[in-house]
């Protein structure tokens, strides 16, 4: 039944969301999780390892290239804790790109406390998700460019997108279908949907393409891709398959690919980049 599901998925029109897709600009986007003051990076969301100091690591992606940074704090929400404001304060003092920060951010007083701190842009998922009038109130206190909102997605057959939206930094799971709910997001007006694929996350197997084509064909909303990039092939799937963003964390943090080589990759496809 799910290679059914993914057959269908697979069949969404993709002839002008490929043209789109590859006409626009695509982003580079490196992403900074964090734990206990130190990027970190696991897989399927789990087996943490230490990749090194924040600021370090924003300073050299900028320097190689990088269009935006993520960083995620993202034991905020199951500690119960708003974002180190202290962390975002050091990283937004050496980057010099779009700066999306996320990870414990609940309300607007906590939207506002980041954005003070640095960030250029915020990232809800778990707040979103439990509390989604919070979305429209950020949008008309902030303006709708800060805002993105991430799903964190896994595979279930049962659902009718084969996708079931996870919060919790991936560890609970809420029978609510995936593009449901990222229609649910883009009717808001946000401008920018983040899914990251726990089945794909740090498995260096390439991006969940299905749910990325899926949100592309079923919202306005630029699509993040994320979760799973392990060669530079993948990246232009992902853009095939209509993300507007490439989202990466292991292939750079771990020299494996670095960002100007990507670049240099999708130049030559004729893809469109900054």
């Amino acid at each position: 039944m799910f290679a059914l599901i993914h057959d269908m998925l697979d069949q969404f029109p993709r002839n002008n969301q490929e043209k789109n897709a590859m006409a626009s600009t695509i982003r580079i986007m490196p992403c900074l999780d964090m734990q206990n003051g130190r990027v970190v990076k696991g897989v399927h969301f789990v087996d943490l390892k230490d990749a090194g100091d924040p600021v370090a690591c924003a300073r050299a992606y900028c320097e190689n290239g990088a269009d935006e940074l993520a960083l995620l704090d993202i034991t905020a929400t199951v500690e119960g804790r708003t974002t180190l404001l202290e962390t975002v304060k050091r990283v937004a003092a050496v980057t010099t790109v779009p700066f999306t920060v996320g990870g414990g951010i609940v309300d607007v007083a906590s939207a506002e406390a980041v954005l003070e701190a640095g960030a250029d842009k915020i990232s809800l998922s778990s707040a979103a998700y439990r509390k989604p009038e919070l979305i429209p109130e950020l949008i008309k206190v902030l303006g709708p460019e800060r805002i993105t909102v991430a799903i964190d997605v896994d595979r279930n057959p049962n659902l009718p997108s084969g996708y079931e939206v996870y919060i919790n930094g991936g560890r609970t799971a809420t029978g609510t279908d995936a593009v449901t709910w990222a229609k649910r997001v883009d009717g808001y007006g946000v401008p920018i949907i983040l899914p990251t694929s726990k089945a794909g996350d740090g498995a260096q197997t390439g991006y969940d393409l299905p749910v990325i084509r899926a949100m592309n064909a079923a919202v306005s909303a630029e699509i993040v891709a994320s979760g799973g990039a392990g060669r530079l092939e993948h990246f232009y799937d992902a853009i095939q398959a209509g993300a507007a963003i490439l989202l990466a964390a292991s292939m750079f943090h771990f020299g494996r690919i670095r960002i100007s080589e990507l670049k240099q990759y999708l130049k030559e496809r004729g893809v469109s980049i900054k």
